[in-house]
């Protein structure tokens, strides 16, 4: 069975709604990054990237790690992802729109010649359908709920499931 998912708050909701917010989210997954560090891989400004931060660490998506000393002496706070988008239902407009605007974002930022895409067309009876979802979300959370190795490759997924007219 699929990762049991609870409804998300409306403030869950608010702050899922940004495509820096969830690129934040995933690139403190499996590494600690401080401010500056994220403002620095999103190509944003520290102040803006900070206001996305305290969003993100208020309504429960990131932890604040222990300080540490920045490379000129300075006090470095890093931020680590706490997996909470991962188990709520997040089925809102306004955050499929962020998904699909982060997606977009991280495709720019790597380029076209390291995407490996598909598409294909497939026929489920709808007594099915409930079947189809639920084991691609099984093998989904499978992954999701290895321990993460430090040494992987961060291999990022996008999957989309809409009508074929």
């Amino acid at each position: 069975m699929p990762t049991p998912r609870r409804a998300a708050t409306e403030a869950e909701i608010a702050a899922m709604a940004s495509g820096i917010r969830l690129r934040i989210i995933r690139l403190t997954f499996s590494e600690a990054l401080t401010n500056k560090e994220l403002a620095g891989r999103l190509d944003r400004d520290p102040a803006t990237t900070l206001h996305h931060v305290r969003k993100l660490v208020d309504t429960g998506f990131l932890e604040a790690l222990p300080p540490r000393r920045g490379t000129r002496g300075a006090k470095e706070i890093p931020y680590r992802s706490t997996g909470l988008s991962w188990h709520l239902d997040s089925r809102d407009r306004g955050i499929d729109q962020a998904i699909f605007e982060a997606y977009l974002a991280e495709i720019a930022d790597v380029g076209f010649d390291e995407v490996q895409q598909t598409r294909l067309v497939v026929q489920v009876p709808d007594e099915q359908i409930t079947e189809f979802e639920t084991r691609l979300m099984e093998l989904v959370d499978d992954f999701m709920n290895r321990p993460v190795d430090p040494d992987a490759k961060r291999t990022a997924i996008y999957l989309s499931k809409y009508p074929s007219r």
